[in-house]
């Protein structure tokens, strides 16, 4: 990427190489089913903002069937947390939704992509707080856990949603996928024109 051939240019280590000693190899097994969110909630710092479009099908037989992406985007402003977890309104403070289908949008229809397991979260803090000197000092409050449900979506996630009944939903998923896939290969052709030019 260019902020590491910027680094390595002025021979210096990039800031997210390997290299840095912050790599510590896969993390346990208990902890791969981890969910975005749930990581989030356990992150020191935030810098990204989340914006989820979902598709609903618009087959009446597939009610529950979604398409989407999520975007994420850099923040100028980085958040350090002291204390954690976040708080749910820390979180949804940086989540967005925008739902385009015929109907209601039911948080409870999107499966893992916004679960939050309390137990999950905080054996995760712990192990955290043992194993990466960045955890060494954080203070971990139980009493905003308590905030989380047991094995659910975020709290208040349905205040984040946007929704839009009028699109049609095929059309619009359909001419997103073109404009994603002509952005990929204008990428692609950039690095391989860098590539012959001796760039990179």
């Amino acid at each position: 990427c260019a902020e590491c051939f910027a680094a390595l240019s002025k021979k210096k280590v990039p800031r997210l190489a390997l290299a840095n000693g912050l790599y510590h190899g896969e993390l346990p097994e208990y902890f791969r089913d981890l969910t975005w969110v749930e990581e989030k909630i356990c992150a020191i710092y935030s810098t990204t903002a989340h914006v989820a479009r979902l598709f609903q099908s618009s087959d009446p037989a597939q009610p529950r069937v979604f398409h989407g992406n999520v975007c994420a985007h850099e923040m100028n402003v980085v958040s350090m947390a002291s204390v954690l977890p976040r708080t749910p309104a820390d979180i949804n403070g940086l989540l967005s939704i925008v739902f385009v289908g015929p109907g209601r949008f039911k948080p409870d229809q999107l499966g893992p992509m916004f679960r939050v397991r309390k137990n999950k979260i905080w054996v995760f803090l712990v192990w955290l707080k043992h194993h990466n000197r960045l955890y060494s000092d954080i203070c971990i409050e139980r009493e905003i856990l308590e905030l989380y449900p047991t094995d659910d979506v975020i709290p208040g996630l349905s205040e984040r949603v946007i929704e839009n009944h009028e699109l049609n939903v095929k059309r619009v998923f359909e001419e997103e996928q073109l404009d994603f896939k002509s952005i990929l290969q204008s990428f692609w052709q950039m690095v391989f024109t860098k590539m012959m030019m001796g760039l990179l």
